[in-house]
């Protein structure tokens, strides 16, 4: 897509505020966001726990909050928006990552949960062609009424993804559009994003995102990874653009990515780093060197039902009434095992970095 805009910035405890208000006005944030609509803010809470680059941080959310407002964007049409899962407690995650002290506490923004009740879920039917998701649900494409209409800021962070490689932006919908079935679409996930991409197209006015990579996780993520300090901020209008880049500084090719090179074919967005303007730090030379093909037990165990000799049975363990299985199966794995016995080390010594004592400030 001809005109495609990336800002990147490096960036310190001590400045990430303000740097988060020069990154956005640097991406052009206001031609993206009609001033007369509702806004939500997608928050991403990857994990109930804190875990340095699986969450949207504190820092971003207060960076991304004063600078709409200092900008005249009124406080009453702005919201956060929150998805659960089924092995994700979002509650608890939003205060475990400091983001409900930030949202409600600081500012006093609405803070909804998609999920509660009185929250309407509406059938959508997309005037796109689709790729799979309206092969995937017999009963039809339901989405959140409110979020129809509204302005969306995407607040992902940079870490890869055992599934899709990497995950940013376009991946930060799949909570938020979808359902608690959206795991029936694992098995073709990256064509589910390039379908997302092209609802959220028709259903916002306006669309932006801001990414964090503070911390980012290199690894098995979005939970097992290794945290590194990297020191960078992303944001701009176009998801695929966005996501192209950061994959290049995680030391990725953006368009060997499906996700990514599907949705630039369907003109969605620029996946070709060649082909989008980047503002601020030359990223040239730029490489993280992540790993892209790391797994877990439990996500090895994933892969085999959505692609590998378990696919045959994969309507059965994970579409009828003996799915529950494979919650608790997470549950067990992330949070009684991984988290206590590897995850909680690797916070303790992130939380004596200088990133970690802003974390502990909010």
């Amino acid at each position: 897509m001809a005109g495609s805009k990336v800002a990147v910035l490096r960036t310190t405890p001590a400045t990430v505020v303000s740097d988060y208000s020069r990154l956005m006005h640097l991406a052009d944030y206001g031609n993206f966001l009609p001033r007369d609509k509702e806004t939500a803010l997608k928050v991403n809470v990857s994990w109930h726990h804190y875990y340095p680059a699986c969450s949207t941080t504190p820092w971003q959310l207060d960076g991304v909050i004063s600078t709409l407002l200092e900008d005249g964007y009124s406080k009453e049409k702005l919201w956060a928006a929150h998805n659960r899962t089924v092995v994700v407690d979002a509650r608890r995650g939003e205060v475990a990552n400091k983001q409900k002290q930030v949202i409600v506490g600081k500012y006093g923004l609405g803070n909804i949960h998609l999920y509660d009740a009185g929250e309407e879920w509406i059938h959508f039917e997309p005037k796109a062609k689709l790729l799979v998701l309206d092969g995937i649900y017999p009963e039809g494409i339901r989405i959140p009424k409110r979020l129809v209409g509204s302005n969306i800021i995407h607040l992902p962070t940079m870490k890869t993804h055992v599934f899709t490689q990497m995950t940013g932006a376009m991946k930060n919908a799949f909570g938020g559009l979808l359902f608690e079935k959206r795991h029936w679409t694992h098995g073709v996930i990256h064509e589910t994003l390039v379908d997302l991409l092209a609802i959220q197209k028709e259903i916002h006015p306006g669309l932006f995102a801001v990414m964090d990579g503070t911390f980012a996780g290199d690894g098995p993520g979005p939970r097992c990874m290794i945290p590194r300090i990297k020191n960078f901020i992303l944001a701009g209008g176009d998801m695929v653009a966005l996501d192209a880049v950061a994959a290049k500084m995680m030391g990725f090719d953006p368009l060997s990515i499906p996700f990514i090179r599907l949705a630039h074919e369907r003109g969605l967005g620029c996946g070709d780093v060649r082909e989008i303007e980047i503002a601020g730090e030359d990223i040239s030379e730029v490489n993280f060197h992540f790993a892209a093909h790391e797994d877990t037990l439990a996500s090895r165990g994933q892969k085999l039902i959505y692609w590998g000799a378990l696919k045959p049975l994969e309507h059965l363990l994970l579409r009828t009434s003996i799915a529950p299985w494979s919650y608790l199966a997470s549950r067990l794995y992330h949070d009684v095992y991984w988290y206590n016995f590897v995850g909680r080390r690797r916070v303790r010594a992130a939380m004596q970095s200088d990133w970690g004592k802003l974390f502990a400030t909010y």
